[in-house]
This record gives structure tokens, sequence and C-alpha cells, in this order.
């Protein structure tokens, strides 16, 4: 099924692209490489244009649009691979002050999971900390389960935390060792805020899906052996019609979870959307050749963030189970 979007939506989305290509080029790109701190000026930038406001009310100095929407934005985001805890700002704008015009940055854990990853530690001026309310725990065989959740925000100056190794050069983390709870977040839901991490993830992963296909299929067409283009040999078209039917049952599945916002849906899109840019990239790499092993091509920043991100906010694992434990139930 494809959705077709809005003449405001689309809108919006080539605002999006606009913005972070002259804001987040490829030398900008490069460079947070070496330093993936977030650009504190573009994060007020961001703040100001309303990405992490967008589903705010207008009344509270939001834009008063929906979750669809708010997946759109971040489909341009992981298509551009902008560093920063995006997720994290977006569900936490309206909770904690100064993070919906982009002058502070609130970062989100999942205190459900071992270790505790916290990422951009040094970035952020606020930690919080989910607990309870993860799918597993609130969908059963049965259905809906009562369950125990809570968000807890912290000074992140307090929070005490240990090295950890990250497999994307645009990912800083830390493993969270001790949280002092300063006090609880008052307002958002607990298995809300997991639900839309996960679909906010997803349209990352749908982003840099898409965008490794357009990689593939324009390297494709001007690389050349034995006198042609590579795009000309069946092993190489089946290998671009393979990732550009991935990503468009992604793009279905995360854009239909965006309008029902309903769990398994969710789960569906994060699994479609992981599967679809881990895979995606792999074979963008495998046309570019010996190129795309290199450090200077983008090709493994793609697949870096992807495998970084289906550990986010949900496992393939997890989705299955939970996708298995509603058909059974």
């Amino acid at each position: 099924m494809r959705f077709q979007l809005t003449d405001e939506q689309r809108a919006l989305k080539s605002a999006t692209r606009e913005l972070l290509a002259a804001r987040f080029d490829r030398d900008r790109l490069r460079a947070a490489v070496d330093d993936p701190a977030p650009d504190r000026a573009l994060w007020r930038e961001l703040g100001a244009a309303g990405f992490f406001a967008l589903r705010l009310p207008e009344e509270a100095g939001g834009v008063g649009l929906g979750l669809p929407e708010a997946v759109l934005v971040f489909e341009e985001a992981g298509r551009a691979l902008l560093p920063g805890p995006l997720v994290a700002c977006q569900l936490l704008a309206g909770a904690v002050d100064g993070v919906a015009d982009g002058e502070r940055i609130a970062g989100l854990c999942d205190g459900d999971r071992e270790p505790v990853l916290w990422e951009h530690p040094g970035a952020c001026d606020e930690l919080i900390l989910l607990e309870g309310g993860a799918p597993a725990l609130a969908y059963g065989p049965g259905g809906a389960q009562e369950c125990t959740a809570g968000a807890y925000r912290s000074v992140a100056g307090r929070v005490s935390r240990a090295p950890f190794a990250s497999v994307d050069p645009l990912t800083p983390l830390a493993r969270v060792t001790d949280h002092p709870r300063t006090a609880p977040l008052n307002g958002p839901d607990v298995v809300r805020l997991r639900r839309e991490a996960a679909l906010l993830t997803a349209a990352q992963q749908l982003g840099s899906a898409l965008r490794t296909v357009e990689m593939a299929v324009g390297h494709a067409r001007v690389r050349t052996q034995f006198g042609a283009p590579i795009g000309s040999f069946q092993v190489v078209k089946h290998l671009c019609a393979q990732m550009l039917v991935r990503a468009e049952i992604a793009r279905s599945a995360v854009y239909a979870a965006s309008v029902t916002g309903e769990a398994a849906e969710v789960a569906g899109a994060k699994l479609l959307a992981d599967e679809a840019a881990v895979r995606n990239a792999r074979d963008c790499l495998q046309i570019h050749g010996g190129t795309g092993f290199t450090w200077e091509a983008d090709v493994h920043l793609h697949l870096k963030r992807a495998w970084l991100r289906s550990g986010s906010w949900g496992t393939a694992g997890e989705a299955e189970e939970l996708l298995a434990a509603r058909l059974v139930g």
C-alpha cells in the first residue's frame, strides 16, 4: 500500500531536506565523524524551525502537527545522517524546559535494558530514564497487561557513567552506572514514549534505506566495467531493485504506523525499517565495490548507524515476539 502525502506534508518534507542540505552538507557530515557533538547553533536553528516543537499545540508555542508529520521530518534526518539525540528532544519538547526551542539538549535512556546506554552523553543538559512500559511488558498473549512505568529526570552532570564503545562514529555512547533521580517527569505516558521512540527511530532507518538506494543507483550509473556502466549488469540491477522494494515496503509500514499509532504496527514498522536500513547499506557497499570499504566513502556511516539503530527501542527478536503474541492472543 502506497500512502499519498498531502501537499502540506510534501512541502514539509521538502523544506526539511533543503534545510539539512544547506546546514548539514557532506563536509559537515565528515567533520561530525571527528567531532560528533551536536552543533549548538544548528540545534537552535532546528528548534526555531519547529523541528522539536512540531507536535506541540500552537498555544504552547508549537507547530500543532501530528505524528505522521514528525515521521516525515525524521525520515529526512535519517537520510542526512544528522547526529544528536533527535528522538529524545522531539519526545521531550514541552516536558523539559528549553528543549522545544533547541536551547537545551535532553537525553532519553531505556532503563529496562542492560546495559543502560546513553547517546551523546557529553552534549546533554538533562537525562530522562524510562522504566517499565516496554512492549513486551505491556502486551502479552492475553492482551494488554498492567505494568508499572515511570520516567525519571536527572541533571546530566550528576549521572554516573562509564565509557562504552559505539559502532557508529557519529553516535558516542556511555553506560549509565547510577542515575540519581531528582524528580519524576510528569505528563508523558511512558508506554507512549517508548512506542513513539521506536517509530521515530524507524523513520530514521527508513530515510537511511532510501538514501542508500540513491547512492547505489547513482554509483551504478557512472562506474564502468568492461566498457559498460555496471548498472547495465543484471546482478547489479537485481541488487538495486531489491533495495528499492525493501525501502518501499518499510515506507508503507512506517507511514501506516504513524497514522494508527498502534503498538503492533509500530513493532512491525521498526522490524521492516531496521531490515531495510541494514541490508540496503550492505548492498550499497557491495555495489560500490572496493571504494565502498574506504573510510572516505559515506556508505559505512549508513551501515554503522543502521546497526546501532536496529538495537535501539526494540530489537528484531522483540518485535517478532510481540507480533506473534498479538496474533496468538
